[in-house]
């Protein structure tokens, strides 16, 4: 028999792209998460790494097992959530709160899925940015989960008491107005924007204070045009010709026309989405959550880069 918790694990190995990684978002050991894909070739017969004295690369194997994991988990998933779910309209409630931007991208799409209807699942939303979100979390508050985003390591903070579980990373693309003459997808370099106009967060916030770092970085001091921080009127501004803007795919959903996503090799930046949760899952937020990082695993926004020739 083939241990569940250990094609988890592996998922999670080929997502990170290393024992460590994995072991950070499982909140395992490195030398544990690599016990059990030891275990997982010895359960399977298949080899699953290469292995040096560093690193542990997968096999076309591994891949090939992951691919099919990710239908076994869920499918066992939904077996379990279809036994304990409750008779016709006394589905389990879930008071979530969620940020703006993946309301919009996200609930949509597993709203109207086929599957929404077997998790029994009774719906209750909160759209608000983090912060207002974790208040609802604290003792006495109005939530049983609030999906976040951080930048970095701090701007946030919650209670010991609550639990933390990753969904995936939302990335942050450089966008300009189309009537600078650059080409969408082009790739540039931080260098050739710095004399240009920037939408920029309004200063001191955990955000903002990032993002000046990154630029400080790759010696990019912009000049400021607008301070923004919310990103639709930012996306508006550049389409409207004011300045450049650094926003997260999500919030892309509806790019108005008349701007383009560049590549800027020196501002890799993401901001990392979690599900915070005061109470221990049951199998149908489990199982919700799931979905919702298939759903970030796969989206696809914004055309990515091409390799082409750097842009002037």
């Amino acid at each position: 028999m083939v241990n569940p918790v250990h094609l988890k694990t592996l998922l999670e190995v080929l997502r990170t792209g290393s024992f460590a990684g994995a072991a950070l978002r499982l909140g395992y050991t490195a030398s544990a998460v690599s016990q059990q894909m030891s275990a997982l070739e010895k359960d399977t017969g298949a080899r699953l790494f290469e292995r040096s004295a560093r690193t542990a690369s997968p096999t076309e194997a591994a891949v090939v097992m992951a691919r099919h994991a990710v239908k076994v988990l869920t499918d066992m998933d939904a077996l379990l959530a279809a036994a304990t779910r409750p008779g016709p309209g006394s589905g389990e409630e879930l008071r979530l709160g969620i940020f703006p931007s993946l309301a919009t991208f996200a609930l949509p799409e597993l709203l109207a899925s086929p599957q929404w209807r077997d998790l029994g699942i009774d719906l209750l939303l909160s759209v608000a940015e983090p912060a207002q979100t974790i208040q609802g979390l604290r003792t006495g508050g109005n939530l049983d989960v609030a999906l976040v985003y951080q930048v970095g390591q701090g701007g946030l903070a919650w209670p010991s008491s609550i639990s933390r579980r990753w969904l995936g990373d939302d990335n942050f693309r450089v966008v300009l107005p189309e009537a600078w003459g650059i080409r969408s997808g082009a790739e540039v370099s931080a260098e050739q924007l710095a004399g240009m106009p920037w939408i920029m967060h309004h200063p001191g916030t955990p955000d903002a204070l990032v993002i000046e770092r990154l630029f400080a970085s790759c010696s990019l001091h912009p000049q400021v045009a607008a301070y923004c921080d919310d990103f639709n009127a930012s996306l508006a501004m550049a389409s409207a010709g004011l300045g450049a803007a650094l926003v997260p795919e999500l919030a892309m959903l509806n790019r108005p026309a008349g701007t383009v996503v560049l590549d800027v090799p020196e501002i890799r930046l993401a901001r990392s989405i979690f599900a915070l949760l005061i109470h221990e899952q049951n199998v149908q937020v489990r199982l919700f959550l799931d979905r919702l990082a298939d759903v970030l695993g796969r989206r696809s926004i914004v055309p990515l880069p091409t390799s082409g020739a750097r842009q002037g």
